[in-house]
């Protein structure tokens, strides 16, 4: 009984990694610390600025990147595809945070239930889960490569070299739950091979005994 116990209380500490993953990816969305750019121009204003999945920040004002309200007809050919993959992104990422509350509640039940089909199933979710947030992920580097493509036609090379720019942290926590999500899913694959091997030990166990 005190192993059946311990067994069950070790698979559900499997789905801490999912909430972590969970707190990060919101954190993540909802700061504007994905983008950061530096300008170290001396005798010139301030035109550094950071920014997030919804909003630029630069010079003390704060505006909302119209991925979704801009007229596409009025754009240029580059710009309607950097808006398409910012589309892709804002789409993307909040849906894997959705996605990820349910996982956690598939990951405790399954981890409680003690099923072999049902801890194998929530494992290829989360594995689904961290595509997501991968893909996502992927997308908003492929998305300010083309905006730093962009950027530097229209800048002179000498001011390119006051120009410092890299991802910040919220970047950096979206990495972090999808390595968690990753481990997550392989957590709970292992965590359905020892108790599919711990049930047909139980079982030869109790053959053996009648």
């Amino acid at each position: 009984m005190s192993s059946s116990k311990k067994t069950t209380s070790s698979l559900a500490f499997v789905s801490k990694p999912a909430l972590l993953s969970f707190c990060l990816l919101a954190v993540s969305i909802g700061t504007d610390y994905w983008y950061i750019i530096d300008v170290n121009k001396p005798n010139s204003q301030d035109l550094s600025s950071y920014s997030g999945l919804w909003t630029i920040n630069e010079a003390n004002r704060t505006s909302v990147i119209p991925s979704f309200t801009a007229n596409m007809s009025a754009l240029s050919k580059a710009d309607r595809h950097l808006l398409e993959l910012h589309r892709a992104v804002v789409i993307l990422l909040p849906l894997g945070l959705v996605l990820l509350v349910f996982g956690w509640i598939f990951g405790l039940v399954s981890s409680l239930a003690y099923s072999t089909k049902l801890l194998t199933g929530t494992a290829v979710y989360f594995l689904v889960c961290s595509i997501f947030t991968l893909t996502g992920v992927s997308l908003y580097i492929q998305y300010h490569s083309k905006a730093m493509e962009e950027f530097q036609r229209t800048v002179s090379p000498e001011d390119l070299a006051y120009v410092d720019v890299y991802f910040g942290w919220s970047f950096a926590m979206a990495w972090l739950s999808y390595s968690l999500e990753l481990a997550t899913g392989l957590l709970l694959l292992l965590a359905a091979k020892i108790t599919q091997m711990k049930g047909r030990y139980d079982c030869g166990v109790a053959v053996a005994t009648l």
